[in-house]
């Protein structure tokens, strides 16, 4: 017996939701927007004095933002830093210059990267890398970077993937769907934490 296109449909469905992906690559690293200032002091070649620069001029909304305050850094030092510390950059907006402090991203990857713009998914990023590079370097490379979510289709996954997000604040930006605006996300999620972070967790999100 045939199965009927219905079903045929609804199969295709689970399978797709089987492999989704969240939009935020998996990572060990530090997120410098989130770390307790002991963890920041824990990192590679970090003064008290940058560990507290930090601090005081969290958030940053890009690595640039925050690399700008480590001139005194080599590019060595900044290589093994930014293995263990680095805020994840908007494959569809990030700079090159941005791209470029990712660890092991030279001027090929950075083709790579830009080539296959605007990105719909992290599993799309995965895809395309994993035509130059092995699994275990997609892996690594998906750690430093993600795709912004909409507000109004974004699964659990996908909201409990932006760093910093628990189940609170994932009951949150579902309670207000469907969402007008992104002043209408600004103004909502400023019921519950400050103006810096409201811009923190902003710069994941879009309305499509």
């Amino acid at each position: 017996m045939k199965p009927t296109r219905t079903c045929v449909f609804v199969l295709a469905l689970t399978m797709v939701a089987g492999t989704a992906v969240a939009q935020v690559g998996h990572s060990n690293m530090v997120n410098p927007n989130l770390a307790t200032q002991q963890e920041l002091t824990a990192l590679p070649h970090l003064t008290a004095e940058q560990v507290q620069d930090i601090v005081d001029g969290r958030p940053f909304l890009t690595m640039t933002d925050l690399d700008a305050r480590l001139t005194s850094l080599t590019d060595e030092q900044r290589d093994t830093l930014y293995r263990a510390m680095f805020i994840p950059l908007n494959l569809n907006s990030a700079s090159q210059a941005e791209i470029l402090l990712v660890p092991g991203v030279g001027n090929r990857m950075l083709h790579e990267f830009e080539e296959y713009r605007p990105y719909q998914a992290l599993a799309q990023f995965q895809r395309e890398m994993g035509k130059y590079v092995d699994d275990a370097e997609v892996a690594r490379l998906s750690g430093y970077v993600f795709v912004p979510i909409d507000l109004n289709t974004a699964s659990d996954e996908d909201i409990l993937s932006i760093p910093g997000v628990g189940r609170r604040m994932e009951h949150e930006f579902k309670e207000y769907r469907p969402y007008q605006s992104i002043a209408q996300f600004r103004r909502e999620m400023g019921k519950y934490v400050d103006d810096k972070e409201v811009t923190r967790l902003e710069r994941y999100v879009i309305i499509q």
